[in-house]
């Protein structure tokens, strides 16, 4: 009997020591272009996920910058240019040409810089995990592990919203493909990392296609009249990072001590600033 109780603990314990060790192992996404040796080795062993084109769970990657490009950004009203023209970044340059490793001095007023929210769209061009539910599909971002609701239970957009960072979002499908409508945005955040802005009276409308198992299209058309003399819009390709259930976000959190500790390494001393 004693023998037999033993033999049980082996095996439980055993069981226990294979599912944990299962169950630890994960992949993280492509970061700064690449992917750590182990998570590319598993993405390029991993099964190709089953299709379904209502289905835009898991974690996606999109290159080559935001949603919406500064180029094809449309004319300005008196407003929209003031607004631009007091927008300080602090990650990119002016034309949006990613300067990698390196940022423009100090003294702007980049939300970035604060940790506070980026918002969408600009949230909305990196990483991203699509988490969906039957009433709703939740936006996940890698920077600042941030998050968006797109409810799709059929509700309607209020007329009256107060404003939020990541705005109100509403979606429906029509055949396969998932039209959202989405406003109320908090104007404190900006459309991209070059300082454009937008009023509270910006309404984004979204085509989301999935055409393959590892590809997802964003199409979105942005309206301000308050700040764009004309509609903006843009599209972008993202593809699926594999193994699906298996790659993980890691945690962006933007952390206010370390912001802290960059401005007085980085940003002050680029700026002359002691």
């Amino acid at each position: 009997m004693r023998d037999r109780f033993v033999s049980l603990l082996l095996f439980f314990g055993g069981m226990c020591l294979l599912s944990s060790s299962a169950a630890a192992q994960v992949y993280f996404p492509t970061a700064d272009g690449r992917r750590d040796p182990q998570s590319a080795a598993a993405a390029k062993a991993a099964a190709m996920p089953a299709y379904d084109p209502h289905d835009l769970s898991g974690v996606w990657l999109g290159k080559g910058g935001a949603l919406l490009a500064d180029k094809d950004a449309p004319p300005f009203t008196p407003l929209g240019q003031k607004m631009f023209s007091a927008n300080k970044p602090s990650q990119y340059l002016r034309t949006g040409t990613p300067a990698p490793g390196k940022y423009i001095p100090a003294f702007g007023n980049d939300p970035l810089a604060k940790c506070d929210p980026l918002g969408y769209p600009r949230d909305g061009g990196g990483v991203f995990e699509f988490v969906q539910t039957p009433s709703k599909i939740v936006q996940i971002f890698e920077t600042g592990r941030r998050i968006r609701e797109i409810w799709t239970d059929g509700r309607m957009l209020p007329d009256d919203v107060d404003p939020r960072w990541y705005g109100w979002a509403v979606g429906h499908w029509e055949g396969d493909m998932l039209v959202v409508n989405s406003k109320g945005y908090d104007q404190r955040t900006w459309v991209d990392a070059g300082g454009y802005p937008h009023s509270d009276e910006m309404q984004i409308v979204e085509r989301i296609s999935h055409p393959d198992a590892v590809t997802l299209q964003i199409s979105m058309t942005l309206d301000d009249p308050k700040v764009y003399t004309k509609s903006w819009a843009g599209q972008k390709t993202f593809k699926e990072e594999l193994p699906k259930g298996l790659t993980v976000l890691d945690e962006g959190y933007c952390v206010p001590s370390e912001e802290q500790s960059f401005d007085e390494k980085v940003r002050d001393p680029a700026a002359g600033k002691k």
